[in-house]
């Protein structure tokens, strides 16, 4: 059984920036199409966007214009770019394959706070 790793998280002041990763032991991510989510607490989980496997992105909502989505197939990780946070942005971020069910890992956890 595979499982997603989500890193780089943390505590950041608004308007900074973090880069958050993606990694998975026992499967190859460079083979999929990959979305970010985040969660905030009490709330769904939601979309932030995602990268096909040839590189194109797409983005969801209030994180367009701030995030930029990115892999390294050499490294078989996928990044997210979050510039210009905002308090809002605090949430647990995850990765996943598109259109897969897969199962959860535990996530990144982004707080935006002065």
């Amino acid at each position: 059984q595979w499982q997603f790793v989500e890193s780089g998280g943390g505590l950041v002041q608004p308007g900074g920036s973090l880069r958050l990763s993606c990694a998975a032991s026992g499967i190859i991510l460079r083979s999929y199409d990959m979305n970010w989510y985040r969660q905030v607490q009490g709330k769904q989980r939601e979309l932030v966007g995602g990268i096909t496997r040839g590189g194109m992105t797409n983005y969801v909502g209030s994180v367009k214009g701030r995030v930029n989505i990115s892999r390294d197939n050499a490294k078989d990780t996928v990044y997210l770019q979050m510039n210009s946070l905002k308090p809002e942005d605090t949430a647990v971020y995850y990765c996943n394959r598109r259109n897969f069910a897969d199962p959860w890992g535990q996530g990144t956890q982004v707080t935006v706070s002065s």
